[in-house]
């Protein structure tokens, strides 16, 4: 069966694709594929594997046609907020942004809305026009 396997760091990508004897799991694919020996630093034992973005483990059977996804581990994690800090940011900036668009748009707002209303009644009624003409035809 013809599977692909796929590495990926920055300015290098690999897909490599090649045929595997049925049965045969991720990781063998991977052994197969020679991506290892492209990219030393690649550690199985620490990264995550896929099949098209979905997570799976290494003895995972791959199926004709999947492929093989090797993923790099993150190289930082994100900024940690406490909790009432978190909250309290989330509300400002959601206020914020209500505050502004109910200044600046609260006319442009019911401009918009009066003309979908119109659109809506202009394609109901071609609508029913052809209805009309075609029981009439």
């Amino acid at each position: 069966m013809r599977v692909a396997v796929a590495y990926a760091e920055p300015g290098n990508q690999v897909l490599l694709e090649f045929e595997i004897p049925d049965g045969s799991t991720a990781e063998q694919a991977i052994r197969q594929s020679g991506v290892l020996g492209k990219f030393p630093g690649i550690d199985l034992e620490k990264q995550k594997v896929g099949i098209y973005g979905k997570v799976t483990p290494l003895d995972q059977v791959l199926q004709d046609g999947e492929r093989v996804e090797i993923y790099r581990p993150a190289l930082g994690k994100p900024p940690k907020k406490d909790g009432k800090a978190a909250k309290a940011g989330a509300n400002a900036e959601g206020d914020a942004a209500d505050d502004a668009g109910d200044a600046a748009g609260g006319e442009d707002k019911a401009a918009k809305q009066a003309a979908a209303k119109e659109r809506a009644a202009a394609a109901k009624a071609k609508i029913a026009a052809k209805k009309a003409a075609t029981a009439n035809g």
